[in-house]
């Protein structure tokens, strides 16, 4: 008998080791009004009131105004004293693998990428993982949306637009399928550096891959004519939103003729929707995105240019750049998936290069959220859109400023712990201790 009371113990003990190391569980509904006081409010559309009162009800923002002339009852109101800190709507992240990948260097945890070329009807909200660690320590940064989005092939799959506090993908989509992302031929190919290659080659393949996508789309053109077709396609009828609107064609290019040419096919084709993902030579053709209005999604600004003759801080200045040139931009986060957690600090980056705080602030929020045709709901601090708060004790663009005290997502209060806080306290007691 004893040796059963010793297993039981030690399953109890892992059990409760277990139960500690698990993600936070998603925060409760709202039951009571909030109010969030005197705190110095970036609104996301490039407003700022310096002392502000933001309530909201049952997950929707009712009032944002300027505490010193806005007179409310708040009795029956939870209220939020934020003298001295501030407060911004939820950063949006583009054109993330977040929930689709855990570790990189196990393949088992890695779902963003499926087998063949062309596979728009793959939808990436339906692996998405809601109790991923990564998670809760994008969150604690201020990030509360992404845009999941699959990876590989020529045409990846359909992106979602997801919050960052639920408990299934279900409760976590706020807009499920809203584009299709094409990788763009490329006429040039990576220098092989074990062979011991510089510089790029031509790819010879280039002009059989542009057929191949060409036919693909012409077959999903035509697809698109029959009103009730007899035999369902799954890959074109996925295709359909492209034609009518319904969804955008994002597409993954870098290189300033590929840019021209993959939007005029888009535009040939019939798409109605076009972004730009990407875009390392935009500035090159702005004018020609400008007069096409074709927003771009460009990559994280900390990192190195891509080509030895530009600038070391043209990824620095793109998005300015691209800004003046009259462009909708937003700043996306698409490295190793543990760096969502920086794009606040991206953003910031190019604030310091001529942007401007608001103006970056707003391509890592309502940018973003408009171009995934949810500007309506999230993106900015505005009555009647959904409660997705961030209070910060600083600056939520600057690594040391950005201090989130509080964090809402549809009204819920979101706990702030991550597997890096959990750590943090487990060496902080042992170290006390000794």
């Amino acid at each position: 008998m004893k040796i059963y009371k010793y297993l039981g113990i030690i399953a109890l003990s892992l059990f409760s080791l277990a139960a500690i190391a698990q993600v936070p569980a998603p925060g409760e509904a709202q039951t009571k009004p909030i109010a969030i006081m005197n705190a110095y409010a970036h609104l996301g559309n490039g407003e700022v009131i310096e002392n502000s009162v933001i309530t909201f009800e049952d997950g929707i923002i009712t009032n944002v105004g300027d505490a010193t002339t806005v007179r409310l009852d708040l009795t029956n109101y939870k209220v939020i004293q934020a003298e001295g800190m501030h407060v911004y709507p939820g950063l949006v992240a583009s054109n993330t693998i977040i929930g689709l990948e855990e570790i990189a260097a196990v393949r088992a945890t890695r779902d963003q990428d499926e087998t063949g070329e062309f596979n728009p009807n793959v939808r990436a909200l339906i692996a998405y993982n809601s109790d991923s660690e990564i998670i809760p320590t994008t969150r604690f940064n201020g990030v509360l949306y992404a845009q999941t989005t699959p990876r590989g092939g020529r045409i990846s799959g359909s992106s979602s637009v997801m919050d960052l506090d639920a408990w299934n993908w279900e409760d976590a989509v706020l807009r499920n399928d809203e584009g299709i992302h094409l990788n763009w031929p490329s006429k040039l190919s990576y220098p092989r550096w074990w062979l011991g290659e510089t510089e790029w080659r031509e790819n010879d393949d280039y002009d059989e891959e542009y057929e191949e996508v060409k036919y693909f789309f012409r077959d999903a053109s035509s697809y698109n004519e029959i009103a009730d077709p007899e035999t369902p396609n799954l890959k074109l009828e996925a295709m359909k939103g492209l034609f009518d609107g319904s969804k955008s064609l994002y597409i993954h290019t870098d290189r300033a003729k590929e840019i021209v040419e993959s939007i005029q096919f888009a535009q040939d084709m019939g798409v109605k929707k076009i972004v730009l993902v990407g875009g390392d030579e935009a500035y090159y053709v702005k004018d020609f995105l400008k007069e096409n209005e074709i927003p771009v999604v460009v990559e994280e600004t900390l990192r190195l240019p891509s080509r030895t003759s530009d600038p070391v801080d043209l990824p620095y200045q793109l998005p300015n750049l691209l800004h003046k040139a009259g462009i909708k931009v937003a700043i996306g986060q698409w490295g190793e998936v543990m760096q969502v957690r920086n794009l606040p600090f991206s953003a910031g980056t190019a604030a310091a290069y001529g942007l401007g705080k608001e103006e970056a602030l707003r391509m890592v929020t309502l940018n973003p959220a408009e171009i995934m045709g949810v500007g309506d709901k999230i993106g900015s601090l505005e009555k009647g859109k959904i409660a997705s708060i961030v209070v910060s004790q600083g600056d939520i663009l600057d690594m040391k400023g950005n201090q989130p005290k509080y964090v809402f997502i549809e009204g819920r209060q979101v706990t702030l712990e991550a597997h890096q806080q959990r750590l943090y306290e487990k060496f902080k007691e042992k170290f006390e201790q000794d």
